[in-house]
């Protein structure tokens, strides 16, 4: 394997240990928050909704910054220091704003949203969305120096803290105060009356930790702040952000039309118990998002490092059909053992809603494709292109959604997310063809797709009452697709280039 690739993969596998295996841990919440004695789910429901509107108003406050600030800081002709300077105080300024202005007009939003009661969901999820928009800047410039170890300690930090509070909270005195244990922690620190309230403040502490320690650089910051930059940062962003936005409402506008669709016939009771279905399920289908978040934290800078190298679009194509192959068996091994990852969920109540996560996993396999395809207008500087693709996504999303949800209810939220992501995935790759042109082998690609649905579909006709009988059958089809990636992928490009040589 080229040393460039190497190099990536190396990196990836320590972004994951704050990303994939950090995440990871905070991903097995889900069986604590889904639980009999915890949450049922109307409430995981009110989860789902406040935490879809954070993913939304985190893109609106980084507006595209981040990779603007890979792009210039990595150019000769501008002073990195002056690159992070500016790109961090204009963060600084919007998150600061921001924060005032939510805590100010917490009770109105809380009306709007339907809780007119917990006005304190409003101003911490405030500060939450603020404090991790402006710390944006300070973790990208550890990724562009290539600081991966500080990068992963400062976010192992932030998940232990969320984790260590929710379980405190949850696992630790929500038990005491059922069975009547009440001692002086519980007394102290737990109230009933907070719910999932306790969800969101620790998530704010972990915020406020995670913010402490990378306060030292903010206290380093001079005002070197440069006008005629930022305005071309901006220029470059401005793009990304409209790209974010859309590409935040194909990811997380489903939660929200869910809720204002199916209110007025259901009522709110059976609407946040849907929502909090289809939620939960979604979480089986995250642990491919959890690997396109890894591998984005090492490939995103490494696109423009590499992008000068001879050989670039050739490697540019090999990360593409490796992370498609490894994301494709993850489709496999979780739905040939779906029974298995279901007690991930352990309330049964949550179960009805299973037959989607196949099709979300599919969703996610092609959103990872798409940000592999979107090297293309990041290099050229075309990144109006990539707003276009994404205002597309969000039609899509939109009009699917409206369609389909009076229909399928959340299943059609599933479908619409998996028509949506393949979309955007084979418009960047058209458009990528014409102004970038990167040797993709489709056949190959295709090949994994048809490999991996055919095996998909065999499971779900093979029926057998020996339990065993089925796990050996599931795992030589896994196997079968694994040794199938490790000859294209390995021994066929060697053999390959020994005949080449015979050859000449």
């Amino acid at each position: 394997m080229a040393s460039p690739l190497k190099k990536l993969l190396g990196q990836t596998a320590i972004y994951g240990l704050s990303s994939i295996l950090g995440r990871f841990l905070n991903y097995l919440l889900t069986p604590l928050y889904t639980s009999k004695m915890v949450f049922q789910p109307e409430q995981y429901g009110i989860i789902t909704e406040m935490y879809a509107y954070v993913a939304f108003l985190v893109v609106l406050l980084t507006y595209g910054m981040e990779t603007a600030f890979f792009r210039y800081f990595s150019q000769a002709k501008e002073n990195p220091e002056k690159v992070y300077s500016t790109a961090l105080w204009s963060l600084l300024v919007s998150s600061f704003v921001f924060i005032v202005a939510v805590s100010m007009f917490a009770q109105p939003i809380a009306e709007v949203l339907g809780y007119p009661n917990d006005k304190e969901y409003i101003s911490w999820f405030g500060i939450i969305v603020g404090l991790d928009a402006l710390i944006a800047i300070p973790l990208a410039k550890l990724r562009a120096e290539n600081k991966p170890i500080k990068f992963a300690f400062i976010n192992f930090v932030f998940i232990a803290v969320n984790i260590g509070l929710n379980l405190f909270f949850l696992a630790y005195c929500l038990p005491k105060y059922q069975a009547g244990e009440i001692n002086w922690l519980v007394s102290t620190f737990y109230n009933p009356d907070t719910g999932v309230g306790y969800v969101f403040i620790a998530n704010l502490i972990a915020s406020i930790v995670r913010f402490l320690m990378v306060a030292p650089q903010l206290f380093k910051l001079k005002f070197d702040f440069d006008i005629v930059l930022w305005k071309k940062m901006f220029r470059y962003a401005l793009p990304l952000l409209i790209a974010g936005l859309a590409g935040i409402v194909n990811e997380t506008l489903d939660r929200v039309m869910l809720k204002w669709m199916l209110f007025a016939d259901l009522g709110e009771l059976e609407t946040m118990t849907q929502l909090g279905i289809y939620g939960a399920c979604y979480k089986l289908s995250i642990v491919i998002t959890l690997c396109i978040q890894a591998y984005r934290y090492a490939a995103e800078p490494f696109f423009f490092d590499h992008a000068k190298q001879s050989d670039s679009r050739a490697t540019y194509a090999r990360m593409l059909h490796v992370f498609f192959a490894f994301v494709m068996m993850i489709f496999l091994v979780v739905t040939l053992f779906i029974d298995v990852f279901k007690h991930f969920i352990p309330n049964e109540a949550y179960w009805v809603g299973l037959d989607i996560v196949p099709v979300l996993l599919l969703a996610n396999v092609f959103l990872g494709v798409y940000f592999n395809l979107s090297v293309w207008y990041k290099l050229t500087d075309k990144t109006l292109y990539g707003s276009y693709i994404a205002i597309i996504g969000a039609i899509i999303t939109v009009v699917l959604n409206f369609l389909l949800i009076p229909i399928l209810g959340f299943r059609g939220s599933a479908y619409a997310t998996l028509v949506c992501y393949f979309s955007m995935a084979a418009i960047s790759y058209y458009f990528g063809q014409k102004h970038f042109k990167v040797p993709y082998n489709l056949s190959k690609m295709g090949g994994y797709f048809v490999l991996a649905l055919g095996l998909f579909f065999v499971n779900m006709f093979i029926v057998a009452e020996s339990l065993l009988f089925m796990s050996i059958m599931r795992l030589a089809m896994v196997l079968v697709f694994t040794m199938t990636i490790i000859y294209f992928e390995y021994y066929k490009p060697r053999i390959d280039e020994l005949a080449n040589r015979d050859r000449q």
